[in-house]
């Protein structure tokens, strides 16, 4: 084989590579967008937005969360899936911003509350003894006044905000989450920052898109 055959067979091998490359990324791309999807069928996160970024309002925002997520996980004591816990909170909004406003007027600030229950995007997020990938979950959203400060947010059903590491688990699996799921999440599963990696680099993809 001439020189010039040399360089079109090497060629010609990147080329497949690269296309088996391709085909790999779209492959996994795909398995790591319906693992999310699949996970944000079953959890329901809490969202609590500060009204500035000022230490007197981000040490409020803290008591309000403290505050609503210890209802809300009352409330969703007996919830065994989603859509259960999800007509709970429904009916509540009203309830739990009253119980915001009721904690800010205690620490002397009048700001209004809004209480949400809607679709939110979150970034991928590490919590203690688990981690949630990048996309849009269902969340309860806690709207302090203006609503322009750091935000905090965590899992409220399943229980997962105030469960210990070697809690979450169990927790999880109550709620219906498959043993696969449970891997993932806590790290159990050894493909798992390739694929929160992946599905970080698609969802960069879908909103440069939209």
């Amino acid at each position: 084989m001439n020189t010039q055959g040399k360089q079109q067979y090497r060629l010609k091998i990147w080329e497949i590579a690269l296309l088996l490359g391709v085909a790999l990324c779209l492959l996994s791309g795909a398995g790591a967008i319906q693992t999310q999807q699949e996970l944000s069928d079953k959890v329901v996160r809490l969202h609590v937005l500060a009204n500035s970024d000022s230490q007197e309002d981000q040490a409020l925002k803290l008591q309000v969360r403290d505050a609503v997520l210890n209802r809300a996980e009352t409330l969703l004591t007996q919830s065994s899936s989603r859509s259960e816990a999800e007509g709970i909170l429904r009916g509540q909004l009203l309830e739990f911003e009253r119980l915001a406003e009721n904690v800010i007027r205690e620490q002397g600030y009048d700001y209004q509350v809004t209480a949400q229950l809607q679709g939110t995007e979150f970034p991928t997020r590490e919590y203690e003894g688990f981690t949630l990938p990048a996309g849009e979950y269902l969340a309860l959203r806690i709207l302090i006044g203006a609503a322009e400060g750091q935000n905090w947010w965590c899992v409220v059903f399943p229980p997962l905000c105030t469960a210990v590491s070697a809690e979450v688990p169990a927790s999880a699996l109550a709620a219906g989450f498959t043993e696969d799921e449970v891997r993932l999440i806590t790290e159990e599963d050894g493909g798992y920052v390739l694929k929160l990696k992946t599905l970080e680099f698609w969802e960069q993809l879908r909103k440069a898109w939209n």
